[in-house]
This record gives C-alpha cells, sequence and structure tokens, in this order.
C-alpha cells in the first residue's frame, strides 16, 4: 500500500505508532505507549502528531478505573477494496443474518473469482 503525504511525513516513531493503532483497530493511548516502548510524554506527542495529520482519532474514555483517551485509526484508512467484486459490494457487509447459499452472495464469489 502506498504512503500517503501526511505519512511520508512522520518520523519512526510515528509510523510505528500509526502502525500499531492500524493494526489493533483501536488501543488506550495509556497501553499505546507502553506497547511502543516509549515514555508517556513521547506518546502523546505522536498521538498528537498523528491527529494532526488526521490520521487517527482520539477519543475519551475511561480505562481500568483511569480517565484515558481511545485511538483508533481513521476511517479513510480502511481498505474497502477489499470488499467489493467488480462493483459489487460485499453481502455480509451491513447485514445482521446472510445465508452463504444465497444468490446475491453467490454471485459476489463468481465476480471476485472471475476479477483478474
Amino acid at each position: 500500500m502506498s504512503m500517503t503525504a501526511a505519512e511520508q511525513a512522520l518520523d519512526e516513531d510515528e509510523r510505528r505508532g500509526l502502525e500499531l493503532i492500524r493494526d489493533t483497530g483501536g488501543i488506550h493511548q495509556s497501553d499505546f505507549w507502553k506497547e511502543l516502548d516509549v515514555s508517556s510524554r513521547k506518546g502523546s506527542r505522536i498521538v498528537d502528531a498523528l491527529i494532526e495529520e488526521d490520521l487517527i482519532n482520539r477519543e475519551e474514555t475511561v480505562y481500568s478505573g483511569h480517565n484515558t483517551y481511545y485511538l483508533t485509526p481513521t476511517a479513510k484508512d480502511l481498505d474497502f477494496s477489499l470488499l467489493m467484486a467488480g462493483d459489487m459490494l460485499s453481502p455480509f457487509v451491513g447485514d445482521e443474518e446472510v445465508n452463504p447459499q444465497s444468490d446475491l452472495f453467490s454471485q459476489w464469489v463468481m465476480t471476485l473469482a472471475y476479477e483478474e
């Protein structure tokens, strides 16, 4: 996947931080800096830089009895192409129950199979 200009502007620690948030799909800031093995102050600076570049979201939350932040990748980072077969969106998206025997699903799979 090619990097955006915003991602290219990041230093090595910021890239590692972004990768961690993307890989986990969301992480508490109190765990974030421990996982990266940086100080909490440096962790906060990394988070601020990623927010400034609009690469992540930060929401206030309570975790283990403490106020902290929950960090998630911004929606534009999600690769919706993985749900597509041609111009058809996977029938599993948004449906509570999907019948894998359904014509719609079969058609989606066949479209996917014949894509190059």
